[in-house]
């Protein structure tokens, strides 16, 4: 009887503690994962692991902002892995600006030639350990193109920063712009 005290204590605590970190997170991603915060990226609809990885790293001070790495610091995976599982579950939502046909072409003939879906998959939602693209924030798409044309993505992947090279800077408002309007 008391070992099922203690149990039910136990998982009603790691239950608040994951309703906290959900409320953190829904400060600046947004509640249903879609951030309004422009250079905060959406994290609905990401995959599962690439969430973990990110987290995990930005745990350990690999990758994320500073704010990022404090409320990570410490916290356990098993609330890492509950955190991706949610985000990872909810619904991404596009871009509500207007789309501007040039730029939208221009991103889908960039993407084609530089085989962008070999990773990404296809409709660019993301598999494994690779981001989803479709409906992420375009101003935080640009930008992170830029931070891994520059190298100054802490902790970025290699292969992501060898697969922008020789794409034109210009270009990346381009696919920033396709990759943000895709549903």
């Amino acid at each position: 009887m008391l070992a099922a005290l203690l149990i039910s204590a136990a998982h009603g605590q790691a239950e608040d503690r994951l309703a906290v970190h959900l409320r953190s997170c829904a400060g600046c991603h947004g509640a249903d994962g879609n951030s309004a915060v422009p250079g905060t990226p959406s994290i609905a609809a990401q995959p599962q692991i690439f969430l973990e990885n990110y987290l995990v790293m930005t745990r350990e001070g690999i990758r994320g902002t500073q704010l990022m790495q404090s409320l990570l610091k410490g916290m356990p995976d098993r609330e890492i892995v509950a955190l991706a599982k949610h985000f990872s579950a909810l619904k991404a939502k596009p871009a509500r600006e207007p789309v501007d046909k040039k730029l939208f072409q221009r991103g889908k003939s960039v993407a084609a030639a530089n085989r962008c879906a070999s990773c990404h998959l296809p409709d660019f939602r993301g598999r494994e350990q690779m981001p989803r693209l479709a409906g992420q924030r375009e101003e935080f798409l640009a930008e992170a193109m830029l931070a891994y044309r520059q190298n100054r993505r802490p902790g970025g992947d290699t292969i992501m920063a060898a697969s922008l090279y020789g794409i034109a800077e210009q270009d990346f408002k381009a696919l920033a712009h396709y990759f943000s309007r895709l549903k």
